[in-house]
């Protein structure tokens, strides 16, 4: 068994923005009606997000050029290769698309990381997304069960520690040996009696974990 993996959300854990806010903003102002819609939960998460994703109408380089003006936590990088260094593995786990997390991935050039997310592909000036029902990682809701991911990982970890943001996140964190929680998920898991430790940063979760032992 290996020793330890942390595993984290993207949108609004690792980034400071969720690329579907920029493409609302950029692009689809009938979106904001759509995210009313999604948040009273009229729609499905996975449905709110095929409609955002595939109502860009740009070329594929205009697209990258948005996805590479997100911003993230400015630890993040430093933070993976120190769990990397420290016998631990990063995974990115993400109810939104691998097609962004991969060109942010690179173009802060971060390697060795493995994520799991709904695939993602362009196609006819848009993002398509292309869910597979029989995966065994499959969420009706989500696209993906983050919970699932976690509760798979574990067979394979002594230990699994989570980072995450929002509601999609709170479902994971009862799954996980240990949750930081961003944002909203603070109140969420608190409201759900599930143990988890305040956060603003990963420099935060970084003294926490360096407080474990996990780092040298």
């Amino acid at each position: 068994m290996k020793k330890w993996a942390f595993v984290s959300d993207f949108d609004g854990t690792i980034t400071k923005k969720d690329f579907y806010h920029i493409v609302i903003e950029k692009y689809f102002e009938d979106g904001k009606k759509l995210y009313k819609k999604w948040k009273s939960e009229e729609i499905k998460d996975i449905d709110f997000l095929a409609a955002v994703f595939s109502s860009i109408d740009q070329e594929e380089n205009i697209i990258i050029d948005d996805i590479k003006s997100i911003e993230i936590d400015e630890y993040v990088p430093s933070f993976i290769k120190k769990v990397q260094k420290n016998n631990g593995d990063f995974f990115i786990l993400s109810a939104g698309t691998d097609y962004y997390i991969h060109h942010l991935l690179d173009h802060y050039g971060i390697e060795g990381v493995k994520v799991f997310s709904n695939e993602g592909y362009y196609k006819d000036k848009n993002v398509h997304l292309n869910i597979d029902s029989s995966h065994p990682h499959y969420s009706e809701r989500y696209g993906i069960d983050k919970e699932k991911v976690i509760t798979d990982l574990k067979k394979e970890y002594e230990a699994v520690y989570f980072a995450g943001d929002s509601e999609p996140d709170s479902h994971p964190a009862k799954a996980a040996d240990l949750t930081f929680a961003f944002s909203q998920l603070q109140e969420l898991l608190k409201e759900k009696s599930i143990s988890y430790i305040n956060v603003n940063s990963f420099k935060e979760i970084e003294d926490h974990l360096q407080k474990k032992g996990l780092f040298d």
